[in-house]
């Protein structure tokens, strides 16, 4: 790769972007280096921040040029250290900050075109202003954009009902290697010619291309909304509930979260105005919301069988329906905010896994057995989407602090609990991806021939390796 030290290259992507599209000071780049979790800082020649798509393909392509490493970043809001440079090669980082259009919202065809440096938040806005939906919710959802979500194939709290963002999208625009552009932004819910090559760059974390615009899908709005907050006696009572939700609402059920009482304590001691919505303290919880096309009277009385029915069968120990947007808030306050109580309490070890519905207490039982019989004392963070098979499945462990790099660096925590995912056929990574904290995992628990394929379209869609090397590989 190209040694960026030469006047003239920066000058050019000057020329390319304008000058308030390229940053070089240090100061300024600052903000770009580092990653939201404060694990991977790296170096830059430059960030570029292109205004549009042909300003992002000439940046590409005069990169392909001087073979100079690009590194794409969208709200720098991810957990693996995908969107940030590392310290190995000279790079630029492209943020597409201000590539925040939203090009067209088609309310008779339910899709919305953006570009990829859209927030979340105002695309959940754009869309309700249509009286759509669109369904992706994220705790970042204020400062993630689509490019990022759509390159992580983020899940958040609605994939129960409404799937991952790979669901969510019927065509990309994306910037290829050599500074190309391939134009695939169709609004079809059907089209059959071939390879669905949209699905190439879902989830690629920017090795593969950059995503410039997409169309994604919108859907009805809700009249209705019921978000309630149980004990159950153990996961397992907490999957029972689900079928009975399921079985009595339907596809009315959106999100279906569990919640350990360690994360609870950790919620109340960390984050102020939180407090315990139910009259005494339970080993498990869980929050779901239900959305209708109903009135809220009907939804709600839904909800309440529901709980009565699993009451009746021990599963629920207690239980409180929110009766309005504030109380249901608070109960999302609860949820939302376990990620940045944990991080408060020191260091954790944070692990994004998935087992099919039906495995995750067997999954709970045996990870909490192996931490424990290795590190004894280990203390466990355990929450996520029950709905969806997906657990953020985190621990303390005692004697390891954050001021010690040896500690923050150990993957045999890791590892434990991989071995327990992979034994269960399940993901090391539902929906953060892998970036650069899981690239050895990867290696380890990823099936060789799968890899191999996975190299191989890498290789012939990039040869030069100039789109964020050092990431997933």
């Amino acid at each position: 790769m190209t040694t960026i030290t030469n006047k003239t290259f920066l000058e050019a992507l000057a020329t390319c972007v304008g000058a308030n599209g390229l940053l070089s000071a240090a100061n300024d780049m600052a903000p770009y280096l580092t990653d939201w979790r404060g694990i991977y800082v790296g170096q830059a020649s430059a960030v570029v921040r292109p205004a549009n798509r042909d300003e992002l393909a000439k940046v590409v392509a005069l990169c392909a040029q001087h073979k100079v490493i690009v590194v794409p970043q969208g709200g720098n809001t991810g957990m693996c250290g995908a969107a940030t440079p590392s310290t190995d090669a000279p790079c630029i980082v492209v943020c597409l900050s201000r590539m925040n259009r939203i090009i067209d919202v088609d309310a008779l065809n339910n899709t919305m075109t953006v570009e990829a440096g859209c927030l979340l938040a105002n695309i959940q806005q754009a869309a309700a202003e249509a009286d759509r939906l669109f369904p992706l919710s994220l705790g970042s959802e204020g400062s993630c954009q689509i490019g990022g979500n759509l390159s992580t194939n983020a899940g958040g709290v609605n994939v129960l009902r409404y799937g991952n963002t790979r669901d969510l999208v019927l065509g990309l625009e994306v910037v290829l290697p050599d500074g190309r552009i391939w134009n695939g932004l169709r609004a079809l819910r059907k089209d059959n010619t071939g390879y669905d090559l949209k699905h190439l760059f879902i989830g690629a974390e920017g090795t593969l291309g950059i995503i410039s615009a997409a169309v994604l899908k919108l859907f009805p709005r809700p009249r209705s909304q019921a978000v309630a907050f149980a004990a159950v006696t153990d996961p397992d009572a907490a999957v029972a509930l689900l079928s009975i939700l399921r079985a009595r609402c339907g596809d009315c059920v959106t999100a279906f979260e569990l919640i350990s009482r360690s994360c609870l304590d950790l919620v109340f001691k960390h984050i102020p105005g939180t407090r315990d919505p139910l009259s005494s303290a339970h080993a498990w919880t869980i929050l779901t919301q239900l959305g209708d096309s109903g009135d809220d009277a009907a939804l709600q009385s839904k909800v309440e069988a529901a709980l009565g029915e699993a009451v009746e069968q021990g599963l629920v120990q207690d239980a409180v329906i929110a009766s309005n947007q504030a109380q249901a808030a608070a109960l999302w306050k609860l949820r939302e905010s376990i990620p940045d109580a944990a991080r408060v309490a020191g260091l954790i070890y944070r692990h994004d896994i998935s087992v099919a519905v039906s495995k995750i207490p067997q999954f709970i039982r045996a990870a909490g057995a192996a931490l424990e019989k290795n590190f004894p004392g280990t203390r466990v963070i355990c929450f996520g989407h029950l709905g969806d098979g997906n657990l953020h499945y985190n621990a303390f462990v005692p004697g390891r602090d954050r001021s010690d790099a040896a500690a923050r660096e150990a993957t045999d925590v890791n590892r434990i609990v991989h071995d327990v995912v992979n034994s269960m056929n399940g993901s090391i990574s539902a929906e953060h991806g892998i970036g650069m904290s899981k690239r050895a995992e990867l290696a380890r628990c990823k099936d060789p021939l799968e890899l191999e394929l996975m190299r191989s379209v890498k290789q012939a869609l990039d040869p030069a390796g100039i789109l964020n090397p050092g990431k997933i590989f």
